[in-house]
Order: C-alpha cells, then sequence, then structure tokens
C-alpha cells in the first residue's frame, strides 16, 4: 500500500462544498491539532460523486460508486498528485469516509505516515447504533455525552437511544424524576443538536409497559399499576393510555427524528393483579399485543415510527401478525448463543422491520466479560444481516447501578464493526486491531490487556462461578455466602491475580511506550477503565487470599499454643500481627476498598453527574469500615487476650470461619462477633 509522508508537513484539507465543511473541520482538527501546515504538504479532497474530478478519479481508478453506497458510502482513492481523495454522495458519506482517513494515520512526529488505499467501503445495516441505560444508576453528564456521542461516529454508528424509565424531566410526572437525576428538555436539545453534526440520529426509548416500578412507586401513579407499587402498567386502566400518550408527546417536542421506542419488555407481572382474569380467558400473548396496538394508536399524532423490544411477542408467534405493521421489533439476547434465528424470524414472518439487539455484557460485572459479548454480537449480527433486519442496537444496562460506561467501549466498537461488515464479523480481527484502531497503540499491549481479562472472566466461569462479578468484589469472605463462593474461587485465586495484574502491567507499558514517542494514547479515559476494572478484578483474588491466610495463620498459632512452648509465644505473636496489625491480611483488605474507592469514585465523575454515586460510595465505605473494626477488634481483644493469658479463643470466638484447608469445606455457620452497620 501507497504511504504519503506527513510528518513535519502536514496536509491540506480542501472541501467541495458547504456540507461537508463539518466533516473536513474534524478531519483537520482531529488530525492536525495545533501543527502548522507546511507549502508543500498533500491535499486530502473531499468530492461529491457527481462532480467531474470525482469522475475522473473513480474511472481512472477502475471503480464504479454502486447504489448500494449512496447513503452512507464512500470510496478513497490517489488524488494522482501525491494526496487522496474522498468520494461520497451525501454529507454522511463523506463524514464516514473522513473517519476512515483518521484511521490511516501511523506513526508520530516526522515519522508520521498516511496510507494511502485505493477502496470503497458502505455499511451493511442501515441503522448501528446503542441502547444507553439511564435508569439504573449512572446517569451521563453533558460534557461526557458529546465524547460518546462523537466517539461513536468515529466508529461509523448513527443511532443512538437513550433509556428512560422515570429520568427524563417530564412536565406530567415531575415527581418521578428526582432533582439532579433526570435529563431536561434543554439538555436533550442541546444532544439532538450536537448529535446531529455527527449524522447521528438519537432515539429515544421510554418504558411504555413494563420496567416502571420507579413511576409507579408514587403514590400518585400506583393505580395504573397491575399491583400496587409494582412495574407493570395495567392494560385496561383509563390512565394508562393518557399518561403513556402524555409522555410521548413530550418527547417528540425535543427528538424530532422519525423514531421513538416503547419499549415493553419483561412484563412480567402481567396477569398477576388486575388483568388476572382477562389473561385468564383470552392469554397473555392477546392482552400484550392488543395493549401495545392501543399504544401504536394512541402515539400515531407523533408520526413516528414505534420500536419494541420483542422478548414478549416472539412467545405468541400466531399473534405477532395482529400488530400494525409499521412497528419495529427489537429481538434481544445477551448470551454468546450459536444461533439466533428464533429470535427474528418471528417477526420476519409478521411482516415486520427489526433490529437485532445483542449486548456488552457490563451489567453486574466488575469489567464487561467481553467474551460473551463478542459471540453474542458476532452471532446475533450475522443473523440479523441473514433474515434482513435494518438495524442493531447494541446495549449496555446498568442492573447494580455501578457501571461505568468507559469500561464498554471494546464491545460496542465491536458491534459498530459487526453492523457496518457485510456478514461475519471475525472476532480475533477485531481483538486485534482495537488497540491501534481506538488508542493508537501500536505495540499491542493494549490488545492483550484485553486479551489477560477475558482470560479472568473464563477462569471464573471454568471454576464453576458465574464470571468477574460485583457481588464477588462485595462479598464478606467469613460470612457463609462468601465461604461458598471460596469454595469455588480458591484453586484459581493466584492464576486471578496474575492475569489482572498482567492487565495493569500491559497498559503501563503501552503507555510507557507512548510517552517514549512523546505523544499520549488515544481514549485515556477507557484506559483508566480498563485499569479500574483489573484492579477490581486483583482484588477480589486479594481478599480471598487474606481471608484464607487469616484462618491459615490462626490455626498454625492455635496449634503452638496449645504446646505451652514458651520459645514459641513470638512466633505466635507474629502470626497474630500478620493477621492484623499495620500490614495485616485485614488491613490489605481495607486498603483494598479505600484506594478503589478513590479510582471509583474517579471514573464516574469523569463519565456521570453526582446523582447516584453516594450509593456505591456507601457501599466502599461500609466495607472499609467492617475491616477497619474487625482488625481494631483484632488487636484489642485477641491479641491482648493472647498477651494477657497466652491462650487464644476458638476461631468463631475470634471471629473466623472454621475451615479446613485440606478439604476445602467450609462450616455453613458463623458466630460473629462484629456487627455491620
Amino acid at each position: 500500500m501507497r504511504t504519503i509522508p506527513v510528518g513535519g508537513v502536514g496536509f491540506f484539507v480542501a472541501a467541495g462544498g458547504n456540507e461537508d465543511g463539518f466533516a473536513a473541520e474534524d478531519l483537520t482538527e482531529q488530525m492536525l491539532g495545533k501543527r502548522t501546515v507546511q507549502k508543500d504538504a498533500p491535499f486530502i479532497r473531499l468530492e461529491r460523486a457527481d462532480t467531474e474530478p470525482a469522475k475522473a478519479l473513480l474511472e481512472s481508478n477502475h471503480l464504479t460508486f454502486a447504489a448500494e453506497m449512496h447513503d452512507e458510502g464512500y470510496a478513497i482513492v490517489p488524488d494522482g498528485e501525491g494526496g487522496l481523495a474522498v468520494i461520497a454522495e451525501t454529507s454522511a458519506g463523506m463524514f464516514y469516509g473522513v473517519q476512515t482517513v483518521k484511521q490511516l494515520i501511523r506513526g508520530s512526529g516526522k515519522d508520521q505516515l498516511l496510507l494511502a488505499p485505493t477502496l470503497r467501503d458502505w455499511p451493511a445495516m442501515a441503522h448501528r447504533g446503542i441502547s444507553d441505560d439511564w435508569s439504573r444508576g449512572p446517569l451521563p453528564n453533558m460534557d461526557f455525552l458529546k465524547r460518546e456521542i462523537r466517539t461513536l461516529a468515529a466508529f461509523k454508528l448513527n443511532t443512538f437511544s437513550p433509556y428512560f424509565e422515570h429520568t427524563f424531566a417530564y412536565a406530567s410526572t415531575p415527581v418521578a424524576a428526582f432533582p439532579g437525576g433526570s435529563m431536561t428538555l434543554a439538555e436533550a436539545r442541546e444532544l439532538v443538536s450536537y448529535a446531529a453534526q455527527y449524522h447521528i440520529t438519537v432515539i429515544p426509548e421510554q418504558e411504555a409497559f413494563g420496567h416502571l416500578h420507579n413511576v409507579l412507586k408514587f403514590e400518585q401513579y400506583s393505580g395504573l399499576g397491575e399491583t400496587p407499587h409494582g412495574a407493570v402498567l395495567a392494560p385496561g386502566d383509563t390512565g394508562t393510555i393518557p399518561q403513556i400518550a402524555e409522555w410521548f408527546s413530550e418527547l417528540a417536542e425535543v427528538f424530532p427524528g422519525p423514531y421513538a421506542h416503547v419499549g415493553a419488555d419483561e412484563t412480567s407481572d402481567l396477569g398477576t393483579g388486575r388483568t388476572r382474569d382477562d389473561v385468564k380467558n383470552r392469554g397473555l400473548g392477546a392482552v400484550y399485543m392488543d395493549f401495545l396496538t392501543q399504544i401504536h394508536t394512541a402515539l400515531a399524532g407523533n408520526h413516528k415510527q414505534l420500536l419494541f423490544w420483542g422478548d414478549i411477542a416472539v412467545h405468541s408467534p400466531d399473534l405477532v401478525g395482529t400488530l400494525p405493521k409499521d412497528m419495529i421489533a427489537v429481538p434481544w439476547g445477551y448470551d454468546a448463543e450459536p444461533d439466533f434465528t428464533a429470535q427474528i424470524l418471528p417477526f420476519t414472518k409478521a411482516g415486520l422491520e427489526t433490529w437485532v439487539s445483542p449486548g456488552v455484557n457490563n451489567w453486574n460485572r466488575l469489567y464487561p466479560n467481553n467474551n460473551e459479548a463478542l459471540g453474542n454480537i458476532r452471532a446475533f449480527v450475522r443473523d440479523g444481516q441473514k433474515l434482513g433486519s435494518k438495524g442493531m442496537l447494541n446495549t449496555v444496562w446498568n442492573d447494580d447501578g455501578e457501571g461505568i460506561f468507559d469500561e464498554n467501549w471494546f464491545g460496542l466498537l465491536f458491534g459498530a464493526a459487526a453492523s457496518w461488515q457485510q456478514g461475519e464479523s471475525s472476532e480475533d480481527a477485531f481483538a486485534a486491531s482495537y488497540g491501534l484502531a481506538f488508542h493508537g497503540d501500536a505495540t499491542g499491549k493494549i490488545d492483550q490487556a484485553q486479551q489477560a481479562l477475558r482470560a479472568a472472566h473464563a477462569l471464573l466461569k471454568k471454576a464453576g462461578l458465574e464470571d468477574a462479578r460485583d457481588s464477588y468484589f462485595w462479598v464478606d469472605p467469613f460470612a457463609p455466602e462468601g465461604q461458598h463462593v471460596a469454595l469455588k474461587i480458591r484453586p484459581v485465586l493466584s492464576e486471578l491475580r496474575m492475569d489482572a495484574e498482567r492487565a495493569i502491567t500491559l497498559l503501563a507499558e503501552a503507555r510507557a511506550a507512548a510517552k517514549l514517542e512523546n505523544r499520549q494514547l488515544e481514549n485515556p479515559e477507557a484506559l483508566d477503565a480498563l485499569e479500574l476494572g483489573a484492579r477490581r478484578i486483583d482484588f477480589v483474588g486479594l481478599k480471598f487470599q487474606a481471608a484464607d491466610d487469616c484462618v491459615s495463620l490462626y490455626d498454625q498459632a492455635r496449634t503452638l499454643a496449645a504446646t505451652n512452648d514458651k520459645t514459641k509465644r513470638g512466633a505466635i505473636s507474629g502470626m497474630l500481627y500478620a493477621i492484623a496489625s499495620n500490614n495485616g491480611r485485614m488491613q490489605d483488605i481495607r486498603d483494598g476498598y479505600t484506594l478503589l474507592r478513590e479510582l471509583y469514585r474517579q471514573a464516574w465523575l469523569r463519565d456521570n453527574r453526582v446523582y447516584w454515586l453516594q450509593t456505591n460510595m456507601d457501599r466502599y465505605d461500609q466495607s472499609a469500615q467492617m475491616w477497619i473494626a474487625r482488625g481494631d477488634k483484632w488487636q484489642s481483644e485477641v491479641i491482648q487476650h493472647w498477651y494477657d493469658t497466652h491462650t487464644l479463643p476458638t476461631p468463631e470466638e475470634a471471629g473466623l470461619p472454621t475451615l479446613d484447608l485440606q478439604t476445602h469445606k467450609a462450616e455453613p455457620k458463623v458466630k460473629r462477633w462484629w456487627k455491620r452497620s
């Protein structure tokens, strides 16, 4: 492939028309920075396909601008004068061509080169985007949202769907939107305007059937529910459809795009309360489909095409055909299954448009399980393309409220690649190119760091656990539930920690290599988030190791104490101090929570508003306080008791679990002498 030397001289960007001016500015600003362009610098020309220069360049390179390239496709060709030309029929196509040019820069400083391929490129799927959960903890701030939009667009995603349950500041339901914890109308307008520059359509999703506990828990709205203070609206209630109509009328005022998402997934309470008799007489599917159709009718005046989650309707394939044909089904599933035909086909047969919805597997995890995510995205998007799905919405969920968005880019960008590329995307090719494409890391170490965390997930699953879950970070290893986790995790603790620490080391090496070249790696927030995930996984291993050390050391100390050998008293004291002193195992666990607390807080505030943060901070503080109290109690009661009497209490009396380290069996009951606040 031909290369163009740009180090030291930069390059000129020339746009043929005003519509492409933003793309030209984006290329100039992002790739040149403050560098002054020299007179002999090459040109990058942005040419519309119907111009004479573009026609001549396409002909000389034996290329045609095919019909499927019209909306968002582009060609990149040498311009015959030592530069490049980007050719497109639309401003969107030109913008995406420019994003590819930005990815063709190699090296830094005077050695910087621009790769100069000859290519044509266009998307396999018309709608490529993400659904971002804003209702279960994290609520992004506007600075982060703009960075998110820029990043999504840089990798050719064109759809962004914020997910609302109660976090939009509706005039019709002000009680549900907590101050500081909702998006305002002014912010929504700002987001829409900003995204439009980057050719991204914002599609609001407001749950309009299930997942509404955060609204229905308020007494004012509880009467609309299937059950009191429940989570599902009651079909047939005279107030439900008017309330839904009010929500979507307000959304239509600030989100001008052609689509709206009504949710309607996981309506598990349906038929358990006020609709029990109706469901019994007509069936769950009929009641569900009828209500969805009523929603469609009520929102017709907004002139939006409605998306809905396809998990409930797929179980009534005979009734799917009763839904309005202009609705868009969004089948979803998040496991790495070999085939997703069954989730898509009922809607295709019924004549409904489909967009597939895989997920990044971030929910409830210390770092996304990218083994599961990549397998899920690859197969789901592949099968969607086979069955004519027009779009993909990759999903980010924050079920336990702890999600850090910047940890999700690996899975999100694979979704971008899979939905743009025709056919089945390669996981291995993506994993080998991610670090260079997203971070500008030519060493391969960022790719290796991601692989190390994937190995950690795989190790935990092999050990019989789910994967690297948040719950393992918080569980008390001395409590019965913690001992049950310990039985499975104990054999892999060392290897788990080596995987996590290898990721941290590789990240540091990649940063150091970039620094030697007098540059920084790109998207540093995602690298900080990667390190946070690795350190939290490492801490899980440390915590269970330290807990086992406490038990083992105390068992040794009690064995020696039983001999009444005065010469062993120094050794016994050393063991007791190793359990809890300035550098004791209990203090190691304490320090893990206190130090990680600050890293987590910084990561949260980079992306999010203060809203909800305290809930997570309280967990760090509570856990740290528990281990502070244990350490203090150990020193004041166990160690002091030893000095006073030269005897030691039983493990139960000392607050330790009884553990047979040979058979790895834990007694289910533990006598606790501390109080958990």
